[in-house]
């Protein structure tokens, strides 16, 4: 492959100007928007001193996700995640454009998804936070983000497991391996960083609240986590990797 179109397909212009790709940005701002709106809805606390536990906040997101993956995967891929989006561009999956238009979409879908459930809530629970993620007691910001690219690392590589034309092992399973992937994520960082893994769904609820202390935490992580986990599935882990047509070279 020429280093011309090599470049050609990694910017990926004729892809993003096609009518069709509008159902596809549309397909990300819906996605994101109820993956914030529900999952965020799981962390309000509604009885004094009983926070919903880790478990139901969970398998909110997890379960979430891979409704979403099930509904949208075939129209957009849904990404639903900034961090995604990349690592799928590190790995020659998706173009720089798209990558790109799909997490401004995102972005726009959560703090809708965010403003949305702040209107559908008593004002008496609006003041308790709208789901935010904040680093636990004692949690410096070195160890959220560390934390926060390690299973944000996790969630991109399975992505690319259960995605990867490839592998026929993981036909119909890519909704329920992503979704048990974040419920897991989820389970372990949860006390420590709330466990955002995804850049988008911090943002919303941070703007809506207009509160981003540590927001640059909740993007550095996941977006690293999600960049090694796809340099490392397109360097290592990719099956019959000299085959694939589908990635670039330069």
């Amino acid at each position: 492959m020429s280093k011309s179109k090599g470049m050609k397909e990694f910017v990926g212009l004729e892809e993003v100007t096609r009518l069709d790709f509008l159902v596809s940005l549309f397909a990300e701002i819906l996605g994101t928007f109820l993956l914030v709106l529900i999952g965020c809805a799981s962390c309000i606390t509604w009885v004094a001193n009983m926070p919903p536990s880790v478990l139901h906040i969970a398998f909110t997101f997890g379960l979430a996700v891979a409704s979403l993956a099930q509904a949208l995967g075939p129209i957009s891929g849904c990404h639903v995640n900034p961090a995604v989006s990349v690592g799928l561009m590190v790995s020659g999956n998706c173009t720089f454009l798209k990558a790109l238009s799909y997490m401004v979409c995102q972005c726009c879908g959560a703090i809708a998804g965010s403003a949305v459930l702040k209107l559908m809530l008593p004002q008496s629970q609006v003041t308790k936070g709208l789901g935010a993620t904040t680093l636990g007691p004692e949690v410096s910001v070195g160890q959220g983000v560390v934390m926060e690219a390690i299973i944000t690392f996790l969630l991109v590589l399975v992505v690319h497991a259960v995605t990867d034309s490839k592998r026929t092992d993981t036909k119909g399973w890519a909704p329920l391996a992503i979704g048990l992937t974040i419920s897991v994520a989820h389970m372990a960082a949860v006390p420590i960083t709330g466990s955002s893994m995804n850049p988008a769904r911090t943002l919303g609820p941070a703007v809506v609240q207009n509160d981003y202390q540590h927001m640059w935490v909740y993007w550095v992580g996941p977006l690293i986590g999600g960049c090694v986990a796809g340099g490392v599935y397109r360097m290592g882990l990719r099956p019959n990797r000299e085959d694939d047509e589908g990635s670039y070279d330069f």
